[in-house]
């Protein structure tokens, strides 16, 4: 059997927590174990939590808490799909509070370091395959955006429609 997983390095030896972050607000979450560094691992205290297994939104993934010669950017970002507007702001006010920072497009960066899109699924359906004036004009709205404004999208392609 073949599995494919996405593996973090947390270079600031948070895996663990953000694994318990996740899984206490994003449904269908969990921690699933954490193995601690042994003596001689370099820049991670014997003892910690150091590879740590979890899942986010149904998602596996694994974590490793070690030094900062590795650190996460926006290369690789979780692709959280929620529904309406409502579910937009409650995920980025979540993903942005206490260290964490807005971007543009619907991206954002969670205090971990943990890049994130959070996209309401009438985005998706209302950008289509990106080929008709009224999803093009959306795409241009959304290019303007922080965090995405279901409305404004909308708006955007009933005027180009």
């Amino acid at each position: 059997m073949v599995t494919v997983r996405p593996h973090l390095w947390f270079g600031n030896n948070k895996a663990a927590e953000a694994a318990a972050f996740y899984a206490e607000h994003i449904p269908n979450s969990s921690v699933e174990r954490a193995v601690q560094a042994p003596e001689g691992v370099p820049g991670v205290e014997p003892g910690v939590d150091f590879v740590v297994e979890f899942t986010v939104a149904g998602q596996p993934v694994v974590g490793l808490s070690a030094g900062p010669s590795l650190m996460l950017d926006d290369a690789f970002s979780f692709y959280l799909l929620v529904e309406g507007q409502e579910q937009v702001d409650h995920y980025w006010d979540l993903l942005t509070a206490d260290g964490g920072a807005p971007g543009p497009c619907g991206w954002c960066k969670d205090r971990f370091g943990v890049s994130w899109q959070v996209i309401p699924k009438e985005m998706e359906q209302l950008l289509g395959s990106y080929s008709t004036p009224a999803e093009v004009a959306t795409m241009q709205a959304m290019l303007t955006m922080g965090k995405i404004d279901v409305a404004a999208l909308q708006a955007a392609h009933d005027g180009a429609a």
